[in-house]
C-alpha cells in the first residue's frame, strides 16, 4: 500500500484567528471524480448509468443521489459528477467508458483535476457567503443540495450532503491555494479550526 503525500505546509492542522472554533476546515480526500454525460430520459443510458455505478443519477436540478459508495452530483439536464472517497464503483474506467458509449453517453476522468474541503461548525454557511453569492441557510440550500458558482474569483462547486452544518467544496487543483487562502481568510473572526484530512462522504 502506498504510503500517503505529505500535506502542503499550508493544509497542516492549526488554529487560526480567534481562540473559538466557529468554523472547522479539512480536506476532503476524492480517490475518483468522474463526469457523466447523457440524456437521462433516454432510458438504455439511465438504466446502464445505474447498472455502472449503483446509483440512480439525480434529474432534479441542483440535487445529490448517494449510494454507499458514492454520490451522484447534478451539474447539468445531461451532466453529473460521481464523486468517491474511499472503495467505490469507479474502477476500471476504460471498461466503464466503453460500456457507457454503447448506452448513448459519455464518461470523462477529473480525479486529478479537483481539490475538495469540508467546511463546517456554526458559521459555515456565513463563511461561504462571504465569497459566493449563493444562499446557504438551509431553506434554500437543503442536505441533498448541490450548486456550482463562485469562491471569490475562483470557480467552486458546492455541496451539502447528509450534515446540514457542513458543505463541501471543490475547486479546480490550479486554484486550490486562492481558494484555501479565501477560505482561511472569510472564517478568521469566528475561529478557524484545521482539521487532518477526511474522505468524502
Amino acid at each position: 500500500m502506498a504510503e500517503r503525500a505529505a500535506l502542503p505546509s499550508w493544509l497542516e492542522p492549526a488554529r487560526y484567528g480567534v481562540a473559538a472554533s466557529g468554523v472547522v476546515l479539512a480536506q476532503t480526500t476524492i480517490t475518483a471524480a468522474w463526469n457523466v454525460q447523457g440524456d437521462a430520459s433516454d432510458a438504455l443510458f439511465a438504466t446502464e448509468a445505474g447498472r455502472l455505478f449503483g446509483v440512480a443519477l439525480p434529474t432534479h436540478p441542483n440535487t445529490i443521489a448517494r449510494s454507499e459508495a458514492l454520490g451522484a452530483l447534478w451539474l447539468g439536464p445531461r451532466s453529473w459528477l460521481l464523486v468517491a472517497g474511499g472503495e467505490s464503483p469507479l474502477a476500471d474506467f476504460m471498461a466503464k467508458r466503453e460500456a457507457l458509449n454503447a448506452a448513448r453517453g459519455a464518461l470523462f476522468d477529473l480525479g486529478a483535476t479537483r481539490v475538495a474541503w469540508t467546511v463546517g461548525g456554526a458559521h459555515a454557511a456565513t463563511v461561504l457567503a462571504k465569497g459566493s453569492p449563493l444562499d446557504f441557510h438551509p431553506r434554500s440550500f437543503p442536505p441533498g443540495s448541490c450548486a456550482q458558482s463562485l469562491l471569490g474569483h475562483v470557480a467552486a462547486l458546492f455541496a451539502r450532503a447528509g450534515d446540514a452544518s457542513a458543505f463541501t467544496v471543490m475547486v479546480a487543483r490550479s486554484y486550490a491555494r486562492d481558494a484555501w487562502r479565501s477560505l482561511l481568510e472569510a472564517a478568521a473572526q469566528y475561529g478557524v479550526e484545521v482539521r487532518p484530512p477526511t474522505p468524502y462522504r
